[in-house]
């Protein structure tokens, strides 16, 4: 299976502190990779430094091709980056908030692409002209995604979709990203705090520690790595 996405030894900054310290990573086409670690281990800003949110060095490469630019080159590029806290528009609608998520398509079948992320959230046309705002938090999280999914994107970024959230939920969303993994085929990254049902979803994984990777290897094998549960997994 060929890599979707490699990066390539990519270091990122905050001013003087230094997020990342050379992390290299592939996400093979049609896969789901997670990405864990404990707090400020770096994880938001490996998916920071693919979406261009963040200075970065390094050489990341989407399909082969080098990725470079801002947060609008990577959404072309085909990049669709669910950030942490949801970052839904609060003050517009469902509706509108699905609508901003095909801008950087060029053909506007809105109605068509709307239906068709229906099929994953059915709730999503009885709440059509609600504010995003008076949704719960599960519901603006599903929305966030719904909206990512409105690009057509090759590559799904998922920051902490567990956050803050019921169990129920949580286990609600990534039944969600298994099947558009499974019957589309999308390549999904997803950085994740909660390490059992990362591990479950995804078919391989990589272990932050201070900005650079410390495990790497299929999810079968850090499940049954009692070492590295123990001292990355926190179980």
């Amino acid at each position: 299976m060929s890599a979707l996405l490699e990066l390539r030894d990519v270091e990122a900054r905050y001013g003087p502190v230094q997020a990342l310290r050379g992390i290299s990573l592939e996400v093979p086409e049609g896969s789901v990779v997670a990405v864990l670690g404990a707090n400020g281990a770096g994880k938001t800003t490996t998916l920071r430094a693919v979406s261009g949110t963040v200075r970065r060095s390094g050489e990341i490469l989407l399909g082969g091709k080098p990725l470079r630019g801002g947060p609008e080159a990577a959404a072309k590029a085909g990049v669709a980056h669910v950030p942490e806290g949801r970052g839904t528009f609060t003050e517009l609608t469902v509706t509108e908030n699905l609508k901003l998520g095909a801008y950087t398509r060029r053909e506007r079948s809105l109605r068509a692409d709307i239906d068709r992320v229906s099929q994953w959230f059915p709730w999503l046309p009885d709440r059509a002209n609600q504010p995003a705002g008076t949704l719960s938090g599960g519901e603006q999280q599903m929305l966030a995604v719904a909206r990512a999914l409105m690009a057509r994107p090759r590559l799904l970024m998922l920051d902490e979709p567990s956050l803050g959230l019921a169990p129920m939920i949580v286990r609600e969303i990534f039944r969600i990203v298994r099947e558009l993994n499974e019957e589309e085929g999308l390549t999904v990254l997803v950085v994740e705090q909660d390490a059992r049902i990362a591990l479950q979803s995804a078919s391989s994984a990589y272990v932050l520690e201070v900005g650079k990777v410390a495990v790497a290897g299929s999810s079968d094998e850090l499940r049954e790595n009692e070492s590295v549960r123990r001292s990355y997994l926190g179980y």
